[in-house]
């Protein structure tokens, strides 16, 4: 169970926006943001960002919420630059740093790679929005040797780094993805035995991958969202709920060790640039081609506190059975840490308004999934017996001392 720390080494608009607009209008995602401001101001913004978005209270306040993992993406370009690319680098000294951190306070850490070269889906969290080119020319070697180094670097740390994630969220065909999948196990195979691979369901859920085996000790990594879709967004919050649940028995069944990686409270799709930076929303029917279905509010960039009450109503419980139904197999880690202004999807900021379990087996809304909620730990009943009713028991025992000297031997045991 565990958190990831979205935005931090591969930057997305809709966490940090305040880093976009200040580059202007050209700056839609990591890509452009480093060609708009140029490789110096770019080194300057990004390391001061890297320094400052997330430090060592961040994994201290994780580790106090009763988590065991963060999940950490980065993309290729911090580990295997290619020539034209305008990103800057230093996101490695703080993957670095983080493995430090996390040792200390006996956390683990999965590193995905959130970026692959040529773009592996178009989303703007994987460096370029609207290319998808991965699969094509070089691309596939270079992400290869890109998971070497990655594995190389950390083979050491297996202490922390428990788990390596191969890509995140890849389109490219099947075919493409599970020759990619079995080349990348082997690679982190041929380096060490010590860290797990994982690889990404690509939205079709665990049972598609029950027969494709690279082999043993891999991780199916889901991600569960509800709303980027014009039909999912327009449920209504029980169907959110509903919804939830019916993904635990499905994970259940999985024939490999199966997270959910990616998941978060959001019933809407309004936080500010989530679909895009200029975007809309589907919620509010300012994204094209979708239909009013209500007032986001506070959801596009607002606070926990500015939340209407049947908002935190909603996350909460939704949150709750969520919880329940990714805990059927081997774990989840929450999208994501922090935000600038999107309550919707930060944990610290749920956490501190009550809309997150504290401690995380709290339950408002038990049984809600229809099968049960992974408890706390029956307490432990202690029988706590003074030295003089033990003395007393063992008196029988050896009935040749007079009452006089067992006395005697009670008091010392009771002074």
């Amino acid at each position: 169970m565990g958190v990831n720390l979205g935005g931090w080494l591969a930057l997305e608009p809709w966490i940090t926006p305040s880093i976009f607009d200040a580059a202007g209008n050209s700056a839609v995602d990591e890509y452009t943001l480093c060609q708009t401001l140029g490789h110096d101001q770019a080194t300057t913004v990004i390391n001061n960002h890297y320094a400052t978005f997330i430090t060592y209270d961040d994994f201290a306040a994780i580790q106090a919420a009763g988590m065991n993992h963060v999940r950490v993406g980065i993309g290729y370009w911090a580990i295997n630059p290619l020539p034209g690319d305008p990103y800057v680098q230093g996101a490695l000294t703080y993957l670095d740093q983080a493995v430090s951190w996390a040792r200390q306070l006996g956390l683990k850490m999965m590193i995905d790679l959130h970026g692959a070269p040529g773009g592996q889906n178009g989303f703007d969290n994987s460096g370029q929005k609207n290319v998808k080119n991965w699969g094509t020319g070089n691309t596939i070697a270079e992400t290869l040797q890109t998971i070497q180094a990655l594995t190389d670097r950390y083979a050491r740390s297996s202490d922390v780094v428990t788990i390596i994630e191969l890509i995140n969220e890849p389109e490219a065909s099947d075919d493409i993805c599970k020759s990619y999948y079995d080349s990348g196990y082997a690679d982190v195979r041929a380096i060490t035995s010590n860290i797990t691979v994982s690889i990404c369901d690509k939205f079709y859920g665990p049972q598609y991958w029950n027969d494709f085996n690279p082999g043993p000790d891999l991780i199916l990594d889901m991600h569960v969202y509800q709303i980027f879709d014009a039909g999912q967004v327009a449920q209504s919050p029980s169907e959110f709920f509903s919804n939830a649940c019916g993904y635990g028995p499905e994970i259940k069944s999985s024939t490999h060790w199966t997270i959910v990686g990616e998941w978060s409270g959001a019933l809407t799709d309004c936080a500010k640039y989530l679909n895009g930076k200029g975007a809309g929303a589907r919620y509010d029917g300012t994204y094209p081609g979708s239909t009013y279905v209500g007032n986001c509010g506070a959801k596009t960039s607002g606070t926990v506190d500015e939340l209407s009450s049947a908002d935190k109503y909603n996350i909460r419980r939704y949150n709750e059975a969520q919880l329940d139904a990714y805990s059927q197999r081997t774990g989840w880690l929450f999208w994501t840490w922090k935000t600038e202004g999107a309550p919707e999807w930060d944990m610290q900021a749920q956490l501190n308004g009550g809309l997150f379990p504290q401690p995380l087996s709290d339950r408002q809304y038990p049984g809600q999934c229809g099968y049960p909620s992974p408890g706390p730990e029956p307490p432990t009943t202690i029988a706590v017996v003074s030295a003089k009713n033990v003395l007393s028991g063992l008196k029988n025992l050896f009935p040749g001392l007079s009452t006089t000297i067992w006395n005697e031997i009670i008091g010392v045991a009771s002074s």
